[in-house]
């Protein structure tokens, strides 16, 4: 998956042509992304259902599918002929390229963003699950909850799409980073014992699925619009970072995807913290740092100060 987006979305970008309009393309092939995000957790949280021990067993479904959609991209990219507009012939070594978009403060600050963003995007519904689970709410209906979450942000990289070529990437940012920071504040300091319905797929008692409305603490509804914040994050990112890189592109995307590792690892940093205050919502202190850091690239990490490095192809 990270070497697809390393060819993706510079390609995306540059079919854009940079700026607006690229980050705009971005948010439009991040909307495909987040609709098979917004239906797995639930189809997981149907296989697995309210057995007290799950078993691997249980989502090879899950797995089957997926093995099956990778052979078919395979065989469709093996036998169409996509162009490359970013990739540009040059004889300069790929460790020439990558120590160039290393010189550039807004590539560096950016590729630490893309780290802390991933774990912002798994971290929030992932430990939303887990507490969710461990209440009345169930595993099921945690499931349904968190896929809420990704078709929030479905939802958020359409409307990114639709919005994209008007308005500008650090804009973007910074607008639903302080958005989100404002949502994790109140989802940590509310009462736990307010309630309050939002929409969720359900499951009747044949098995069939429908959208209905879940009972949840108000804490869970303010996490679940968070996804809306977290998807236009990425694109705006990307193309902050790799603003005026030129030659540098290709490279710098292949760091960058490499950051991506953040969301293995700030989940982890969360899932610490909610066992030393053994509370799940505590944990979300690491959420709005993260916001924090976000808002500080968008407003001035993005800046770039280094335009005195040439960036034109060498011969």
């Amino acid at each position: 998956m990270c070497l697809l987006n390393i060819v993706v979305n510079p390609m995306l970008n540059t079919l854009g042509g940079g700026g607006n309009k690229g980050n705009q393309l971005i948010q439009v092939g991040g909307s495909f992304n987040s609709v098979m995000a917004t239906f797995t957790p639930a189809f997981v949280g149907i296989l697995i259902g309210e057995t007290a021990k799950a078993n691997i067993k249980d989502v090879f479904p899950v797995m089957y599918i997926a093995m099956g959609v990778f052979a078919l991209v395979f065989f469709v990219l093996l036998v169409v002929n996509i162009p490359e507009p970013h990739a540009t012939k040059t004889k300069e070594p790929l460790k020439n390229l990558m120590s160039g978009a290393m010189k550039f403060r807004h590539f560096i600050l950016g590729a630490i963003a893309i780290f802390v963003y991933v774990g912002v995007e798994v971290g929030t519904p992932g430990i939303l699950i887990l507490w969710l689970s461990d209440t009345p709410v169930g595993k099921t209906t945690a499931g349904f909850v968190a896929g809420t979450y990704w078709f929030l942000m479905l939802v958020g990289r359409l409307l990114g799409a639709s919005l994209g070529s008007k308005v500008s990437s650090k804009t973007m940012l910074a607008t639903v980073s302080s958005i989100g920071i404002i949502l994790v504040l109140a989802a940590i300091l509310s009462p736990t014992t307010t309630q309050v319905a939002i929409p969720a797929l359900q499951t009747s008692a044949t098995g069939a699925l429908s959208f209905g409305m879940a009972q949840v603490p108000i804490n869970a509804m303010f996490i679940v619009i968070i996804g809306i914040c977290t998807s236009i994050m990425w694109g705006s990112i990307f193309n902050l970072s790799v603003e005026g890189l030129g030659r540098f592109t290709p490279a710098a995307s292949g760091i960058f995807m490499t950051l991506v590792c953040g969301g293995g690892i700030l989940p982890g940093i969360q899932g610490a913290v909610a066992d030393l205050g053994n509370d799940y919502l505590v944990s979300y202190w690491v959420i709005f740092i993260g916001l924090a850091y976000l808002l500080y690239y968008a407003l001035i990490g993005s800046k770039n100060v280094n335009k005195d490095i040439s960036t034109t192809d060498v011969e």
